[in-house]
């Protein structure tokens, strides 16, 4: 009997996921509404995301333009950009909030390198958790007798060899990462 590890592979896939969503919160030379993802407004007294209260485009390579639908949320939007860890100082005429991104500095640019390792070390600590749970499971199915002996090796090399297929996964997008940000 093979051992099905869909539910171990689909966690392994959002841990991928996660991974990308964490790097589209690290600004690269050229500025990205995704940055805006994790800053919330309240708007009705419920914490919205950015994007959801109104229009946010780029209108060139360093700036942000966020127009929202309600013009009342202006201020919560720009006390929300300052009270974020984006490091902009929004501008505010009234009608739309212009986020200017200056350019990376080298030394800049070398933290947020680091910040991706740190991302990537932590993607490669949750696949490698969920490599445990499996290798776990296929333990308890040998225990009550449910696999063979040989079953459980087999099972345990195919739970390497998808672990290391996904921790190689992790390595390149950590890469891409790196890359984008050392473009200037």
């Amino acid at each position: 009997m093979a051992v099905d590890f869909k539910e171990f592979t689909r966690k392994m896939d959002r841990t991928l996921e996660v991974l990308q969503e964490d790097f589209s919160s690290i600004r690269t030379g050229r500025p990205n509404a995704r940055l805006l993802d994790r800053i919330t407004v309240p708007y009705y007294g419920v914490d919205t995301p950015i994007g959801q209260v109104g229009t946010i485009n780029s209108p060139d390579a360093r700036t942000l333009m966020i127009q929202p639908w309600d013009n009342s949320l202006l201020k919560p939007i720009e006390k929300a950009i300052q009270a974020s860890d984006l490091g902009i100082n929004p501008q505010n005429d009234g009608r739309v909030i212009r986020l200017v991104f200056p350019q990376l500095t080298e030394e800049r640019r070398k933290d947020l390198t680091k910040q991706v390792k740190n991302l990537g070390e932590s993607g490669k600590v949750a696949v490698r958790n969920v490599r445990r749970d499996a290798m776990d499971y296929i333990k308890k199915l040998k225990k009550n007798s449910e696999i063979t002996e040989d079953d459980q090796k087999k099972a345990e090399k195919d739970l390497q060899e998808l672990t290391d297929k996904y921790i190689k996964k992790v390595d390149e997008a950590c890469a891409v990462k790196e890359k984008e940000l050392m473009e200037l």
